[in-house]
């Protein structure tokens, strides 16, 4: 495991043990990009990915996945810093921690999607793909309104 501390007492962990599945969850079923998903569908994502929490005082307050291979593709997923906690760089900060892994390192194609955070991520490289024709995807954008949760 993995663990970054700030001089400021910010901390970021891939700790998946340290994650409050409470907070991540009550933060993503609001998102724009996962309305209403599950709690049960959270749990399994955290399972299936390298989860980033940001901590103060023991309390999460942000986090972020990472879908990968480990060795030639990773996809950023689910970031957030909650809000009364944003302006402080720690956004940045989180992109920074997981850029910087020692299990990420080397990776070819990195991937995230998002509607507001742009410059964010340019910092670290990220652009619009050069040839957007290449990149398929399928979307059910309901599908969590058809599952329990």
């Amino acid at each position: 495991m993995s663990y970054w501390n700030r001089s400021d007492g910010f901390t970021v962990s891939d700790d998946k043990a340290r994650i409050e599945l409470d907070v991540v969850h009550r933060f993503l079923e609001t998102a724009y990009w996962c309305v209403g998903i599950p709690r049960r569908v959270v749990e399994r994502s955290i399972a299936g990915s390298m989860a980033f929490g940001l901590y103060i005082d023991d309390r999460q307050i942000g986090f972020a996945r990472v879908v990968t291979d480990g060795a030639t593709f990773a996809y950023i997923s689910d970031m957030f810093v909650l809000e009364e906690w944003r302006g402080r760089g720690l956004a940045t900060w989180i992109v920074e921690c997981i850029m910087n892994h020692p299990d990420l390192g080397g990776l070819r194609r990195w991937m995230l999607s998002t509607a507001d955070a742009h410059g964010l991520y340019h910092k670290f490289g990220f652009a619009a793909s050069d040839n957007p024709s290449r990149i398929m995807m399928r979307l059910d954008p309901d599908i969590y309104k058809k599952c329990s949760s």
